[in-house]
């Protein structure tokens, strides 16, 4: 697989949105025109990162820069300086910049995982189990505390799926020598591990090499009798923290013998999630998804997926593009929702949905408790005005 089409990509996909993806929030105290602030909550009321983007309403013209002079470039150079961050994995910084650039524009990324790309670089392979040192977190409860806690998750819910996470260490790495915290993916009915959603400090996060994204998932049974046919409710979130978040912030609304627990690693496949839903072929499929734009994608494009329905999505100014059942349909900006989507086309209900709070971005931010407000960019009326206002108070001052 060739490198994707930057061109045609930046052209859908803008600093802005990249930001948006990571948590920044638009600093409207800065002013909105020709420039925009944005900024990264820390938490504590501060942040603990700042960006000003150039051209905010055009897309492919975007370019950032800090009043610091740290950093600067257009959207791939954003990406590349924050690769670390993001979920997804590949043979180099630019085929993770493509998937990145791909996903925020509602591209399905080619169901290509990484064993079958890795066999044809030479002196490359797919996962290698031998590589990876592991140790049953149940065992280093209070190491996986160091993790869990600070993202809000209970020690209660660490041992409900102490079972499905253990300690994890890179045996090739020369530069980190210590553990993280690494949550197994299988393929439907195997329990081969075929790789490593791995999280560590410092919002570190990754996946271990090789790891098959396409057809395998972290799944997390917490039913006694693991009978995949007993199942009614399969429980799909974007991280690993994600989902055990929705269970601890749930947990007494939940049936465990009739649920399972799904991380989908932030890159949602086809194959991944309907071979999951064949395995549970009993069961539905609860959009447990960011509040955010592509986590209201990932419901949708499921939806559409376990329906054969065929969704055609283009992110525009105006807000998502479809095209279903023959109908051209636009679901305007702020409502771009599965719910929004289902007056218009007719779904069979195989899908739930089971959504944060809509002051949240998604369920980890619930347990931490912090809300966020999603921000969206001025209208042509409202930058008017405000340029406007901003030429009168030069003209009172003069």
């Amino acid at each position: 697989m060739g490198l994707p089409n930057f061109k045609a990509l930046k052209e859908r996909v803008g600093i802005d949105d990249v930001a948006y993806s990571l948590g920044y929030r638009i600093n409207r105290a800065a002013g909105i025109g020709r420039y925009v602030e944005m900024i990264l909550p820390d938490g504590n009321g501060g942040h603990s990162d700042s960006i000003v983007i150039r051209n905010p309403h055009d897309k492919a013209g975007q370019y950032y820069f800090r009043h610091s002079r740290m950093g600067g470039g257009d959207v791939l150079a954003f990406i590349t300086e924050k690769i670390s961050l993001f979920h997804e994995t590949g043979r180099n910084k630019w085929d993770i910049a493509g998937k990145v650039l791909r996903r925020l524009a509602n591209e399905p990324v080619p169901d290509m995982d990484d064993c079958s790309y890795l066999g044809k670089i030479t002196g490359r392979k797919g996962f290698e189990p031998d590589r990876w040192e592991t140790q049953p977190i149940a065992e280093h409860l209070k190491n996986g505390m160091a993790f869990l806690a600070p993202r809000g998750i209970s020690k209660e819910t660490l041992v409900a799926f102490a079972s499905h996470i253990v300690r994890i260490r890179d045996r090739q790495s020369e530069n980190f020598k210590d553990f993280n915290i690494g949550f197994p993916y299988h393929e439907p009915g195997n329990d081969a591990v075929v790789g490593y959603e791995i999280r560590g400090f410092a919002k570190y996060k990754s996946k271990a090499a090789g790891t098959n994204s396409s057809t395998a998932a972290w799944v997390a049974d917490l039913s006694v009798n693991k009978n995949p046919y007993a199942i009614k409710n399969v429980y799909f979130g974007e991280s690993a923290y994600d989902i055990m978040a929705f269970y601890q912030a749930n947990r007494l609304k939940i049936d465990t013998e009739t649920s399972v627990f799904v991380s989908i690693g932030g890159s949602f496949s086809d194959r991944q999630v309907k071979g999951l839903m064949n395995h549970f072929a009993n069961a539905k499929a609860v959009d447990c998804f960011d509040n955010d734009l592509a986590g209201q994608v990932y419901g949708i494009r499921m939806a559409g997926l376990l329906d054969n329905k065929s969704l055609r999505l283009v992110k525009t100014n105006d807000g998502l593009r479809l095209t279903a059942d023959g109908k051209d349909i636009l679901l305007p900006l702020g409502k771009e929702t599965l719910s929004e989507l289902s007056r218009h086309v007719r779904f069979s209900g195989r899908v739930r949905q089971w959504k944060p709070p809509t002051d949240f971005k998604d369920w980890n931010d619930v347990v931490m408790n912090k809300p966020w407000k999603q921000q969206v960019l001025a209208t042509k009326f409202q930058r008017d005005e405000n340029l406007e206002q901003r030429r009168r108070a030069k003209t009172m001052t003069r």
